[in-house]
């Protein structure tokens, strides 16, 4: 069964600014003749893997909500240039939106089990993702999303 992870986008005000970083990273890997995968590098390995690729995500935490997601591609555990452990997950380029849900501060990633996660914003709410970012936080913010 699926397992997800859930972790704070540090950096990124918005699913745009996740979105535009991640086709710069592409875009340079590109030009530099490299693999077009794209990860996110962490430091602890997670134990449970192989329920992570089994069809679970990411879950990215942007301004104090749940917003997006990336689906799991692999966990791969690497030592870096000093000899630190740390782990590479390959993840879907594409982002998915999900329904807005707030979600306090918290360092590092944390296991989110699939009862818990939210809804893909299509689901949820059919036709909000066309909408702008801001138009669904203030939607949200009056209980309407």
């Amino acid at each position: 069964m699926a397992l997800h992870l859930i972790k704070l986008c540090v950096g990124c005000d918005s699913v745009r600014d996740l979105r535009d970083w991640i086709r710069e990273k592409l875009q340079e890997k590109k030009r530099r003749r490299l693999p077009l995968e794209h990860w996110h590098v962490t430091r602890m390995v997670p134990k449970r893997a192989d329920e992570l690729i089994d069809g679970g995500s990411l879950y990215w935490v942007i301004r104090g909500e749940i917003l997006c997601r990336q689906r799991l591609r692999d966990v791969r555990p690497f030592r870096d240039g000093d000899g630190i452990g740390r782990c590479r997950l390959v993840l879907e380029p594409k982002l998915v939106l999900t329904e807005p849900r707030p979600f306090r501060a918290f360092q590092g990633w944390r296991y989110l089990e699939p009862r818990s996660a939210p809804k893909d914003l299509d689901r949820a709410a059919p036709g909000a993702a066309a909408m702008p970012e801001s138009l669904r936080r203030e939607l949200r913010d009056l209980g309407l999303l």
